[in-house]
């Protein structure tokens, strides 16, 4: 089960029964299925103190995953801030919508296994994210 949940913020215009299926089979394609995901959109201020109080990171980002996965299953807490997708958006000259499902597939890649920190591994995760959004 996938649920979309806000915390300080309004929750995005996605069409989430199509968003869902949408996950469900991008997540096919890894040969996993979906568990009990949670996507929490936020701020700023908000991402910000989930990366300091979890992860010790002094810094804003986009999405942070908790990988709750077992197995095959793909279960997780994806926090994501809408602030920083927006000026992700205007930044990389994309539209909002665009920049909003690449985060939303990012976090699923992650629990998928796609790692993006390591050498070459940005590049993997740039063709995962742009191969499934042309499955949208």
């Amino acid at each position: 089960m996938i649920s979309y949940q806000t915390d300080g913020v309004e929750i995005p215009a996605i069409k989430k029964s199509q968003t869902t299926e949408w996950i469900k089979a991008v997540a096919a394609t890894y040969g996993k299925r979906v568990g009990e995901i949670a996507y929490i959109f936020c701020s700023d201020e908000k991402i910000l103190e989930v990366n300091r109080q979890y992860l010790q990171h002094d810094y804003y980002t986009d999405i942070i995953t908790f990988d709750y996965c077992e197995g095959n299953r793909l279960s997780g807490d994806l926090f994501i801030s809408l602030d920083t997708v927006r000026t992700n958006a205007e930044q990389f000259g994309s539209d909002y919508e665009t920049e909003l499902y690449r985060v939303i597939i990012h976090g699923i890649l992650h629990l998928c296994g796609i790692n993006d920190k390591g050498p070459g591994e940005r590049e993997i995760m740039e063709a995962a994210e742009n191969k499934a959004l042309a499955m949208r």
